[in-house]
């Protein structure tokens, strides 16, 4: 029986969650930064933490620049 990546306990069959290529309690499977509850497949990964896709992951690890998740300093005129 695997046990959980979050809380290292035994995942029965009957509560699991598989993402990430690892089986969670759907309790357990919350995104990294706002622990928001998350559904397998519908989220990302970053170092084999899960984050939800907005705006979590977008914010942390997504794309800068003009209009892209950031604050005053985001673009930089030249």
């Amino acid at each position: 029986m695997p046990n959980c990546p979050k809380c290292d306990k035994p995942v029965y069959f009957a509560e699991r969650k598989t993402s990430l290529g690892k089986d969670w309690h759907s309790s357990c499977l919350r995104c990294e930064k706002c622990n928001k509850t998350l559904t397998p497949g519908g989220h990302s990964e970053h170092e084999g933490k899960p984050y939800c896709n907005k705006p979590c992951y977008a914010a942390l690890y997504g794309p800068r620049g003009f209009g892209r998740g950031g604050g005053v300093d985001s673009y930089v005129y030249k």
